[in-house]
């Protein structure tokens, strides 16, 4: 087994622009969230987006606060 490549990884995915949009729209959800009290620093809750949104931006996508353990757990169908 050959070890990850983490530089690859990060140049082909993390780094494309509809990944750091999809990023901004999960930073955004958070931030919204903490304004209006849902979630803080250090509480093990997670932002959940409801649906299965694999593909396309999050920015309109209706959110849950969950447990971090709950939100790990759901997975979304695959076909």
């Amino acid at each position: 087994m050959s070890k990850r490549d983490y530089k690859k990884e990060y140049r082909e995915y993390h780094a494309s622009p509809l990944q750091k949009k999809r990023r901004a729209d999960r930073n955004r959800a958070r931030r919204k969230a903490m304004r209006e009290g849902r979630v803080r620093k250090g509480d093990n809750k997670e932002v959940d987006h409801l649906g299965s949104h694999r593909t396309g931006r999050l920015k309109n996508v209706p959110t849950r606060v969950v447990s971090r353990a709950a939100n790990r757990r759901r997975q979304p169908k695959r076909s």
